[in-house]
């Protein structure tokens, strides 16, 4: 048996194959969408994964206003924020949210599911998120991918 058949393949920066993908989020549940936009951005749908390099791909996700959510989410999930004064905690509910800054619900539900240190910052910096059809990203040519095929 040849031993110098079986090896590992790690990748790097230079051997690292990245792509621009557009994901429309019209219809998406929250938690889905952001999980599987998560493992893209991470790279963990690569055959050459590699925990601790940043081999995932650019993802440009549009609609985010068109998201939907299950239960009485809407009224009952909060998200808190701080002003940096005594006293300066702010709560609003996800509607809220969504009227003001429909980005944010998206942004901020793939970081929380990416690591939390210097990878998962470089890597939340791969996402683009637009509240419409229309991106900024059209020089990059993102490839459109339906969440749906995915795992």
């Amino acid at each position: 048996m040849d031993t110098l058949s079986y090896k590992t393949i790690s990748a790097n920066k230079s051997t690292v194959d990245k792509q621009w993908l557009l994901v429309d989020a019209e219809g998406q549940t929250l938690g889905r969408l952001a999980s599987k936009v998560a493992k893209i951005l991470r790279g963990k749908y690569k055959t050459n994964f590699t925990p601790h390099v940043d081999c995932g791909d650019n993802v440009i996700v549009i609609n985010a206003e068109k998201i939907d959510m299950s239960g009485n989410k809407w009224d009952e999930k909060e998200y808190l924020r701080y002003t940096g004064y005594p006293g300066g905690q702010r709560s609003a509910s996800a509607r809220e949210v969504l009227e003001k800054h429909p980005e944010r619900i998206i942004e901020g539900s793939v970081k929380g599911m990416l690591p939390k240190n210097k990878l998962g910052a470089d890597l939340f910096r791969n996402l683009k998120v637009y509240a419409g059809a229309e991106h900024g990203q059209e020089a990059q040519k993102p490839k459109a991918i339906n969440l749906n095929d995915y795992k």
